[in-house]
């Protein structure tokens, strides 16, 4: 702290910390579809400080934690207060439950991402990052908004989703990070054409592409957990085994 701190990865922190206020701000005020494009824009100053501090080589103890306070903001209060005041208030207490379930979980899924951050595999995520499950909450209201669903219109479902998201970022369900080296590397011409086509269809329907491409994200680490089962359970079984015929033959367990 005595030779200072860098400037550019904590401006772009600061900036998606004022983004998940304003999107609080934006929800007191009554304007939920702001809120949640303002909680868009926040994951994508999210996702820039730590590339920025990467490629500059200005990565730091205080960057960290001051992004993970950042993200306690941005990523678990200012979805939690949005979703409770856009949908979950006409469910008394377990809809404002619901909402602080969402910031409690968010809140342990940095901590123990803080904790885990150099034991852990940089490809995969344990538990679902909270950007991208306070992304799904502010896809799902302007997924509303664009079909003109009315206010009275039934909100069970998001209730669900609430309680499904806060649970699945405190999981050891992992999910894809896209941090692998090879997506920088060459890739064949057709990638290029698919990437072009996506971000078209994209923009022809951002608000139905955006609540499709975050609630495959979201389903991606259930699914892939399941699949990946049988495996795990074949190769913990290969490891138990190995242990005890290790232990009767007096060889200490590697």
């Amino acid at each position: 702290m005595r030779k200072g701190i860098y400037i550019l990865p904590n401006l772009f922190t600061a900036g998606s910390l004022f983004a998940g206020f304003y999107s609080m701000v934006s929800t007191i005020n009554g304007d939920y579809r702001t809120a949640a494009l303002w909680v868009l824009a926040s994951s994508v100053f999210d996702g820039l400080d730590g590339k920025v501090a990467r490629l500059t080589g200005t990565a730091s103890k205080f960057g960290v934690e001051f992004d993970s306070l950042a993200d306690v903001v941005s990523f678990g209060a200012a979805p939690g207060l949005l979703v409770y005041c856009w949908a979950l208030r006409p469910f008394g207490r377990l809809g404002w439950l619901a909402g602080f379930l969402f910031l409690a979980c968010a809140a342990l899924r940095l901590a123990r991402f803080n904790v885990q951050v150099d034991t852990v595999e940089s490809k995969r995520f344990v538990g679902l990052p909270t950007p991208a499950a306070a992304s799904m909450v502010s896809a799902t209201v302007l997924f509303f908004f664009h079909m003109h669903w009315p206010s009275t219109y039934n909100k069970l479902p998001v209730i669900i989703l609430i309680y499904f998201l806060a649970l699945l970022m405190v999981s050891n369900v992992r999910y894809y990070s896209f941090k692998d080296p090879s997506l920088i590397k060459r890739q064949p011409f057709a990638f290029l054409v698919l990437a072009v086509l996506l971000l078209i269809v994209i923009a022809a329907e951002p608000a139905v592409m955006f609540f499709t491409v975050f609630m495959c994200y979201i389903l991606s680490g259930p699914v892939g957990f399941v699949m990946t089962w049988p495996r795990r359970r074949r190769l913990e079984k290969a490891l138990h085994k190995r242990h005890e015929e290790m232990l009767n033959s007096g060889k200490r367990p590697q």
